[in-house]
């Protein structure tokens, strides 16, 4: 199974352009990959929200939105599934989430269980956490998702003997990436899972520098450049 991680520009309330960099990446990858994987709430970019409810609703979408008909008629026609981090809307409420689909449907639908998504001093009711971790089937593999502080906050959650990919948004310097961050994410991935996939998308803010790497027992086995806009595509049977 190969599995292309994608760090990309993303722009924050700019749906229609973190679309087409969905839909670029699938092009790019087509016949190259069997699921690409997005960092967190790349689709509306992870500053869009403003924590104002009635203006945040119409940001979100719904797993019945014609955003996601669109997204699953792309797994069709480039034959590559795919996992994007997004914000959710169902009924009244929000969450961080991150969607599965493969072969023009959801296979899963995961919701962030850590709070750190959110403004929290600043949000109501309206905006929320999920409470469900479990894996899915994809190329009769295990596949379980963690979105960022999860595996920080509650890493026992997402004990799995599969796959873990880990979509992230997080503001570090390049400094403190390398002299010891990224190890120590790499470390923190190990506790929960001998084989990780962690991807960072890239956006305006100049602390953010993207990434996407492979994990192995705490280890870091692949990598891109940060700052720079580029897919790591990974065989995950090769770390077995």
């Amino acid at each position: 199974m190969k599995i292309g991680l994608v760090s990309y520009r993303c722009e924050n309330r700019n749906v229609a352009f973190n679309m087409s960099q969905i839909e670029r990446a699938m092009q790019e990858a087509a016949g190259k990959a069997d699921l690409l994987c997005f960092g967190e709430a790349f689709l509306q970019g992870f500053d869009s929200l403003c924590w104002d409810y009635e203006i945040d609703k119409e940001m979100a979408v719904s797993l019945e939105s014609e955003t996601m008909e669109q997204l699953k008629q792309w797994t069709v026609r480039y034959r590559i599934a795919l996992l994007v981090g997004y914000i959710e809307k169902e009924a009244d409420r929000l969450y961080s989430s991150c969607v599965v689909i493969a072969d023009g449907a959801i296979l899963h639908n995961y919701r962030r269980i850590s709070k750190g998504w959110k403004e929290y001093s600043r949000t109501d009711d309206h905006y929320r956490e999920g409470d469900v971790t479990g894996t899915f089937c994809f190329h009769d593999q295990d596949i379980m998702i963690a979105l960022c502080g999860d595996l920080w906050e509650a890493p026992e959650r997402f004990r799995t003997d599969g796959l873990l990919i880990w979509p992230i948004y997080v503001n570090y310097t390049v400094e403190d990436w390398e002299q010891g961050y990224l190890q120590e994410y790499a470390e923190q991935s190990a506790l929960a899972a001998p084989d990780a996939l962690m991807v960072d998308p890239l956006d305006d803010d100049p602390e953010n520098h993207g990434g996407a790497f492979s994990f192995h027992d705490g280890t870091i086995q692949q990598r891109i450049p940060f700052d720079q806009e580029a897919m790591l595509i990974v065989e995950y049977k090769e770390y077995l």
